[in-house]
């Protein structure tokens, strides 16, 4: 098996982060709970979200979460895809939009 920096069954154990601290961990997850209840948006455009926001910030055992829960709640390798797609286009458009920081710094420098 391929050695990595993340541990697959550390997913498993993602409720025990309550364990040093008990109220702030239910304070989280009753929080999470409620933030993926069907509102305005459904369960399966919700993991979708969270799917694209997983590969934005690169959480592995998220991806891992959220590929599960979105087929699981009805989505296609397509959509899944694309919702990944778009997180890509967001964080790229995120680094080149910060280019026009770099722009006024030289002009700053260089009048």
């Amino acid at each position: 098996m391929e050695k990595t920096y993340y541990n697959p069954a550390d997913l498993s154990k993602f409720g025990d982060i309550s364990e040093l601290q008990p109220e702030m961990g239910r304070k989280f997850f009753d929080y999470y709970g409620e933030v993926f209840k069907e509102g305005a948006l459904t369960e399966r455009e919700k993991a979708l979200i969270a799917l694209a926001v997983s590969h934005a910030v690169q959480c592995p055992y998220c991806i891992d979460a959220y590929s599960t829960d979105c087929l699981q709640k009805g989505a296609d390798e397509n959509q899944m895809m694309e919702a990944v797609h778009v997180a890509a286009a967001i964080k790229g458009g995120a680094a080149l939009v910060h280019g026009v920081q770099m722009m006024n710094k030289i002009k700053e420098l260089t009048m």
